[in-house]
């Protein structure tokens, strides 16, 4: 009878680590810690941890650990991503184009202007090499987002959740693209179909009429292991291993095999993947130059702040405002206009994806540190800006018809009100 208490705990535990908010402050911690350390009497050790290599030199895989984490540990947090895209696809917001029509074209618009705002303002200040990282403040932290609406957004309408959740997995998968086309280089064609090929055997594996985790494994590490030596960023194979799942119940099942992979997996991605990726990413030494005040004059951080904190707000707004002014698409029910200003807020936490990016383009280069800490710096005004407007939206009176398309609203409920899955 007692055996199966441990096992109880262990799954409370694991829910409690797969949360909006728990997710979100591990990772908000690692960060800090890393770049606390980065930035103390003991920075040279964080240096030798960070550069320390380890993996198999015969397989390419002689990685410092730093790289590990960005290749190897941040392809978990894709798979998860691409078990999310699946299963909004095939059941889920982004299954009726009319109601993922206005956040799907808004993650367009929020990617749109803050490329175009960093491009014009590094253009104006310091045209060149800087240009390389125009797609650094066009992506969305999914689970940093999803944590500030989760603490300060108590109150509002679930299906503000669900809009942002929808605008930031599009916005996902848009920087997924860019991370394929424009920072994989010298591809070799070959081995990219050798683990395509390999993926669509995970695919076959994933649907059997029991999953074994002893196949599916080690299917996907050959999948990353080839993708990694392609040339590709191997965090690409992550999401197409996460896309190969059943998105609908299949062999009988109550649950499709997204929620059941996302359940296994988001813990593990949750926990340690993101924490870990964010403790080196953010490890930006400052000590160089003029310190933090030095950091944020280069033009590449003043393009980075204004871009996420403005740019994606004017992004989401903007777009919004349009179509739904010359479309017959609408908000869902119960979200107002007034409720975009904080998720545009939202959408400008980057942090993850633009720490990637970010190490992407200007690996090794000068303006990496400091693009690196405006990523930091941004994101942190963005969250602080949007539990600020999260709080005034959630104490005004709201309407019956908040979209106003004509008909009253459908109480979906409200954040804070129940605890609901991740999704």
């Amino acid at each position: 009878m007692t055996s199966h208490a441990p096992l109880s705990r262990w799954s409370r535990l694991l829910a409690w680590v797969s949360g909006d908010v728990v997710g979100g402050t591990l990772m908000i911690g690692a960060a800090a810690v890393g770049l606390l350390w980065a930035n103390s009497p003991w920075q040279e050790s964080y240096r030798a941890l960070s550069e320390t290599v380890v993996g198999p030199a015969a397989l390419h895989l002689d990685l410092s650990l730093s790289a590990w984490a960005a290749d190897g540990l941040l392809a978990i947090f894709f798979f998860v991503v691409g078990v999310e895209l699946k299963h909004e696809i095939v059941a889920g917001s982004l299954r009726n184009p009319r109601q993922a029509g206005v956040p799907v074209l808004a993650a367009v618009g929020g990617m749109a202007m803050p490329a175009i705002i960093y491009v014009a303002i590094v253009m104006a200040l310091d045209p060149g090499p800087a240009l390389h990282g125009w797609a650094i403040p066009t992506a969305t932290d999914i689970a940093f987002a999803l944590a500030v609406l989760a603490i300060f957004g108590r109150g509002l309408p679930v299906a503000l959740r669900v809009f942002l959740l929808t605008l930031a997995v599009v916005d996902d998968l848009l920087a997924i693209v860019i991370i394929a086309l424009f920072y994989s280089d010298g591809v070799n064609i070959w081995i990219l179909f050798g683990s395509f090929a390999v993926v669509v055997l995970f695919a076959l594996a994933v649907r059997v009429k029991k999953m074994r985790w002893w196949i599916l494994v080690p299917l996907a590490v050959v999948a990353w292991v080839l993708m990694h030596d392609s040339g590709v960023h191997a965090t690409i194979a992550g999401v197409l291993l996460g896309f190969c799942a059943p998105g609908k119940p299949i062999r009988g099942e109550a649950v499709p095999r997204t929620q059941q992979l996302e359940h296994v997996v988001r813990p593990l991605s949750a926990g340690i993947a993101l924490p870990v990726f964010a403790f080196f990413a953010a490890g930006v030494s400052l000590s160089g130059g003029e310190g933090p005040l030095g950091a944020l004059t280069d033009p590449v951080a003043i393009a980075i702040v204004a871009a996420l904190v403005l740019g994606k707000l004017i992004g989401v707004l903007g777009v919004t405002a349009l179509v739904t002014k010359v479309t017959p698409l609408r908000l869902p029910d119960g979200i107002g206009t007034r409720d975009l200003l904080p998720v545009g807020f939202l959408t400008g936490i980057g942090f993850t994806v633009s720490l990637l990016i970010a190490e992407l383009s200007f690996e090794g280069g000068i303006h990496e540190p400091a693009a690196k800490f405006a990523v930091l710096v941004a994101s942190l005004i963005a969250a602080v800006l949007a539990g600020f407007t999260l709080r005034w939206d959630a104490k005004r009176l709201r309407t019956p018809d908040m979209n106003r398309d004509g008909v009253t609203d459908v109480d979906t409920g409200r954040i804070g009100d129940r605890p609901h899955t991740n999704p």
